[in-house]
């Protein structure tokens, strides 16, 4: 009888140490972190559900890899709805109804160490079904220098062998820009080496300027030693740029692997078009793009022809149909503010400068009030120029911007100052 009542006694109060929220979400917690290599708790409230679909809900969620200063995932909420037969296969079934996450918080950085931490799977990664699917609010991603903010994801069904749709919507913050954007997403299926697909508007909006631009853009899932990203990233763009009064209308195409490792983004090898009209020019180009604590580009390729809005070039070189190559530098901040060099050659004409292209958006803008040159620094090179009817040979000309205006004295007019040999006629 003793035994009996001990065995009554530990039952109810197991029965009422079960019955309470917060130890039921203790225990998976700490079973789900011993399985990932992660410690796992819950500062807030936390819910079940036991009849019908089974439920939790964990509130406070902190996920961290042990003795790591910085959790990789933090979220307010994490609910997850699955049935009765995922809970009885003890994992040999991934069947889960729904996930849905508030305010998550990860921090790249931390995830991939994690990940570099973990042993090699043995096996394929498997991925679990949802059938009422899954949905984010308020999320974001912290990088080294730039974070994704405000994203908002909804995925209606997901199916390892099927397609995936969804819509992704969210704020790339990568100072002095703000890029906020709105996609709908199509995944050929969830698995690396699978073609992904996404169309919608993207806007990048600097502290005077703005480009929307409506995209499309491809490519394969990739995933390996040099990092995350997309194989054959195909994408093209509608794009206006607008500052003031000018409103430049333009499209562009990009392609090249995308990767992303180390706190870095980058596309390389990469081809780019561009095609416009007026101020804008029509180009090919090759090079490199990489984002991390500042933007780096390098393109090379060539101008089709000298647009008719930028200042005419004086014979022989206005005559020249020849199309132009060129080499462009540039390494600062993701708004072009800093200091780019431009080497631009026609026939046997070279042109190296330098220029910050705010200004050069600026004189654009100005139009016929502005200077007759626009703002660049740097030396031309021509063997033959004619000039107010004066054939000009081995001409060199040096381009210095002009200093700051003071206030008793009006700002300067640029003009080039040019030493030539003795003209023949």
């Amino acid at each position: 009888m003793l035994v009996a009542a001990g065995a009554v006694l530990v039952m109810v109060l197991a029965l009422s140490w079960v019955s309470q929220p917060s130890q039921v979400s203790a225990i998976l917690l700490d079973r789900v972190g011993q399985s990932l290599g992660l410690e796992l708790s819950a500062s807030g409230a936390s819910e079940y559900r036991l009849r019908g679909t089974p439920m939790l809900e964990v509130r406070g969620l902190v996920a961290r890899q042990p003795g790591a200063a910085t959790p990789l995932l933090r979220a307010e909420r994490v609910y997850l709805s699955l049935p009765w037969s995922t809970i009885r296969a003890a994992g040999a079934v991934l069947d889960v109804e729904r996930i849905e996450l508030d305010a998550p918080q990860l921090d790249l950085a931390a995830l991939q160490r994690w990940l570099e931490s973990r042993p090699p799977s043995p096996g394929p990664l498997r991925l679990p079904s949802l059938s009422r699917g899954a949905r984010v609010e308020r999320g974001r991603v912290i990088g080294a220098g730039w974070s994704v903010e405000r994203i908002a994801i909804d995925l209606p069904v997901l199916h390892p062998a099927r397609p995936l749709r969804g819509r992704l919507d969210g704020e790339v913050v990568a100072a002095p820009l703000r890029i906020p954007f709105s996609l709908a997403a199509t995944l050929q299926r969830p698995a690396a080496g699978r073609g992904l697909g996404l169309a919608g508007r993207v806007d990048v909006v600097a502290h005077d300027w703005r480009l929307p631009m409506r995209t499309v853009a491809g490519g394969r899932l990739h995933a390996g030693d040099d990092g995350l990203g997309l194989d054959r990233l195909r994408l093209g763009a509608q794009a206006r740029y607008r500052a003031g009064t000018t409103d430049l209308p333009f499209v562009f195409g990009l392609a090249g692997p995308l990767r992303y490792r180390d706190g870095r983004l980058s596309l390389a090898p990469l081809g780019a078009a561009l095609r416009g009209r007026d101020a804008v020019p029509h180009l090919d180009g090759t090079g490199r793009f990489a984002y991390a604590q500042q933007l780096e580009l390098q393109l090379q390729g060539r101008l089709a022809e000298w647009p008719q809005a930028w200042p005419t070039l004086p014979p022989p070189l206005g005559q020249s149909r020849s199309p132009l190559p060129f080499a462009l530098d540039y390494a600062g901040p993701a708004d072009f503010s800093a200091t780019a060099a431009l080497r631009l050659q026609r026939d046997a004409t070279v042109f190296d400068g330098r220029f910050r292209l705010p200004e050069v958006l600026e004189w654009v803008d100005a139009g016929a009030q502005g200077s007759l040159l626009p703002p660049l620094q740097g030396r031309l090179h021509t063997p033959r120029a004619e000039v107010s009817g004066a054939v000009l040979e081995g001409v060199r000309i040096e381009i210095e911007d002009d200093p700051p205006p003071t206030d008793s004295a009006p700002a300067p007019t640029r003009e080039p100052t040019a030493n030539a040999a003795p003209p023949n006629r």
